[in-house]
């Protein structure tokens, strides 16, 4: 499930400069992190803000997020 859901983040060089977008759209992963993060709850932004996106792009955004700060951390001596 969780990597059905990651193939709803895309890369495109001739979309918003490469940054991962939603689907192919012009909406960024972080413009979505954006508005979790000033306080919008999902159900705001794809009724208000983003009515392109479904419920699931959401979850893939917060899922794409946790990923690419879940790095391992090497400590040498």
């Amino acid at each position: 499930m969780e990597k059905k859901l990651l193939d709803r983040i895309t890369s495109d060089a001739k979309v918003c400069g490469g940054k991962p977008c939603i689907r192919g759209m012009r909406i960024r992963v972080v413009d979505v992190l954006e508005l979790l993060a000033s306080g919008s709850t999902t159900q705001q932004i794809i009724t208000e803000e983003l009515p392109d996106l479904e419920e699931e792009d959401i979850t893939a955004c917060l899922l794409y997020a946790a990923s690419k700060v879940n790095h391992p951390v090497l400590v040498t001596a």
